[in-house]
């Protein structure tokens, strides 16, 4: 899902204009509407920057971009304006807000259980031994 044209007209003003060299040399940054969408895939799947699909800008740019902006605000300001805007269209109503701060804690050891004897065992997820190679015969 990427970035749409009514939400991008919101945000130019955020994001820094492209940079180019004086002397003419060098690459032309790539538009930031594309970064951008490939930093939402990312964001959004949670996949590492390299499998980041051939339709959005090189893994590199967007990771480098990404840094740029997280250093200067820019990430932290998107939203913002984002909501702003729609609040301003009446779309967003903040009188009842809920953040909900549940979180889990993952047993560190293993998992126990009760056979159907009654005797505790110690489970290692599939049911079977970690080290099945390991066992002696």
């Amino acid at each position: 899902m990427d970035v749409t044209d009514d939400r991008w007209a919101i945000l130019p003003p955020i994001l820094p204009a492209s940079w180019y060299r004086a002397d003419g040399r060098g690459r032309p940054w790539r538009d930031a509407p594309e970064v951008l969408n490939g930093l939402r895939w990312i964001w959004r799947t949670g996949a590492p920057w390299k499998d980041l699909p051939e339709r959005y800008p090189p893994d590199q740019t967007c990771h480098r971009r990404c840094q740029q902006w997280v250093r200067s605000g820019v990430v932290k300001h998107i939203p913002q304006a984002l909501a702003t805007a729609r609040r301003a269209r009446g779309g967003l109503e903040l009188s009842e807000c809920f953040i909900d701060g549940t979180f889990v804690l993952g047993n560190k050891g293993g998992l126990w259980g009760k056979d159907q004897a009654g005797q505790r065992y110690e489970g290692h997820g599939s049911g079977r031994p970690r080290w099945p190679s390991c066992r002696r015969p």
